[in-house]
């Protein structure tokens, strides 16, 4: 599913990944952790084609993406990659049900089908009374669940998550991370989990650890 190979990565002169491999199944789960700086999340921002390596390859879906061009790669994005963030980054003039629509809308995906598959989700995700609440409406692990159900919302091959679970108590944690074993489960999805939670870290199918810009 996700194949990268002496992924080197640079800002100026600070060198941030210095020769990354990886390589990961599809319907696995994957979890990085690794101390501040050690260049987990910039390597995850280059596996969800936001950023790209200075040097190296990455093949997503047996596609080279690196040979994309920016149309093409924002376009393969949405298609095929799910992003959840610490912080949700939900819109807050939109409601739950519109929040988890936007990238559907923006796939040019058929409106009814979209509003249909959103409300199916949110209810997976146990919100099927939260569809008209705006985020603010919302508890922290409530608009999480929202930010995961957003990143479903195009079925895509490959979630990645940057600290899900940074912003959230230790019983909503709980909940989040088993919610994700569920998801892959259910969807067969990959999931590539940046974390400093070594629970979450211990559950997962692989853990890898980052240490100065490499796996080790």
């Amino acid at each position: 599913m996700i194949v990268g190979k002496n992924i080197n990565k640079s800002y100026g002169t600070l060198q941030v990944l210095k020769g990354v491999d990886i390589a990961v199944e599809k319907g696995e789960l994957v979890s990085i952790v690794g101390a501040s700086g050690a260049g987990k999340s910039t390597l995850l921002h280059i596996l969800g084609t936001l950023d790209r390596p200075n040097k190296g390859s990455l093949e997503i879906a047996n596609t080279d993406v690196n040979k994309l061009s920016t149309k093409e790669l924002a376009k393969f994005r949405n298609k095929h990659i799910g992003f959840v963030f610490q912080f949700h980054h939900l819109l807050p003039e939109f409601t739950a049900l519109e929040n988890v629509c936007l990238p559907g809308y923006i796939a040019k995906a058929d409106e009814a089908a979209i509003k249909k598959e959103a409300a199916r989700l949110l209810d997976f995700l146990g919100l099927k009374d939260r569809l008209t609440h705006k985020p603010m409406q919302l508890s922290g692990g409530e608009q999480q669940r929202v930010a995961v159900a957003r990143a479903l919302i195009n079925r895509p091959d490959v979630i990645l998550a940057d600290e899900p679970s940074g912003n959230l108590d230790t019983e909503t944690s709980k909940e989040l991370h088993e919610l994700f074993f569920q998801l892959r489960d259910e969807f067969q999805q990959t999931f590539i989990i940046v974390t400093h939670n070594q629970t979450l870290a211990n559950m997962a199918d692989r853990k890898l650890v980052m240490r100065d810009g490499l796996i080790i």
